[in-house]
């Protein structure tokens, strides 16, 4: 058997543009023999899929999973709406959120992770799903809530199966108070969420750079108007409550009714089910916000290939 170096495995990389791992279990298999190896990749479909790696994920599925007192959600991309419908990729989602359950640790780290249908890591099996489906794949994020006591609520805005869909929203409930009168209470704040998009749970959660921004903006545009300085100090405080009203959960107004906060929403289902109840997060998770995708001009695309 051949000495399977650092060099050699570098080697086989440069060549077939597959992962690190990928090239040396493909020479272990093969026994260090180079040219099996290259062969042994392509019939994997592991070059392919290291051509596809570059390429544009902003689609894809929102993963949701709860577990008694536990609950995780993932964001898997894909390249088109087309994989999403596809089952290889949703079984993909619903195994990865599984683990996540039961790992505490971002999604870079989550990668290493066992995958629970044989004896690959999760990267490997995302990689091999790379090559089976012809799509670059990327587990983008992943984050988890327990309760100690009460329950988390799980909502999938149009989902496309059992916890899978574009929207996903989890909701943590801590209270003594009925279980299933806090899974329907849980449910319409999921729902709220889905709509409302709130950045933060209280007012105390708010990111202190983002308020001094506000408030910044807010007073320029008073002093712009001509205000004097007193009155401007009023407007913008007023301005600041409103703004807590648009991205802070207990401050927003609750879409089922259009006139109670969500804090006495919680307050109110508190006093009638006799317990306290406590609203302590909340994860929202849309497919593809915050990438920014690249616009194509598909003629200027085709033009280019035929020269």
């Amino acid at each position: 058997m051949v000495e399977i170096t650092a060099g050699l495995v570098k080697e086989l990389r440069e060549k077939s543009g597959a992962g690190m791992m990928d090239c040396k279990k493909a020479l272990v298999e093969c026994k260090g023999v180079f040219e099996e190896a290259v062969d042994w990749l392509r019939k994997k479909g592991l070059s392919a899929a290291a051509k596809k790696s570059g390429r544009e994920a902003a689609e894809g599925l929102i993963a949701l999973a709860v577990a008694d007192n536990n609950a995780a959600i993932i964001e898997l991309n894909a390249e088109t709406d087309f994989v999403a419908r596809n089952e290889k990729f949703q079984n993909l989602a619903r195994n990865i959120v599984k683990v996540a359950l039961t790992n505490d640790q971002d999604a870079e780290q989550l990668k290493s992770a066992k995958y629970p249908e044989g004896s690959q890591t999760i990267a490997e099996a995302i990689t091999d799903h790379i090559a089976i489906i012809g799509e670059n794949m990327n587990l983008r994020r992943v984050s988890r809530m327990k309760v100690n006591q009460g329950v988390i609520t799980s909502y999938m805005h149009n989902a496309i199966a059992e916890g899978l869909g574009k929207i996903g929203v989890l909701v943590a409930l801590e209270s003594s108070a009925d279980k299933a009168k806090l899974v329907e209470l849980g449910k319409r704040i999921a729902m709220h969420i889905a709509a409302a998009r709130p950045e933060s749970l209280d007012i105390t959660s708010v990111d202190p750079a983002n308020l001094e921004r506000e408030k910044l903006i807010f007073a320029d545009q008073a002093r712009n108007s001509g205000k004097p300085e007193n009155i401007i100090e009023k407007m913008v405080e007023g301005r600041i409550k409103k703004y807590y009203q648009e991205i802070v959960l207990l401050e927003q107004i609750f879409v089922m009714d259009n006139k109670s906060t969500i804090a006495q929403v919680v307050a109110d289902a508190a006093k009638e089910l006799g317990a306290p109840i406590a609203l302590t997060g909340f994860f929202r998770y849309e497919l593809g916000e915050g990438i920014e995708r690249s616009k194509s001009d598909f003629a200027a695309e085709v033009a280019s290939m035929t020269n």
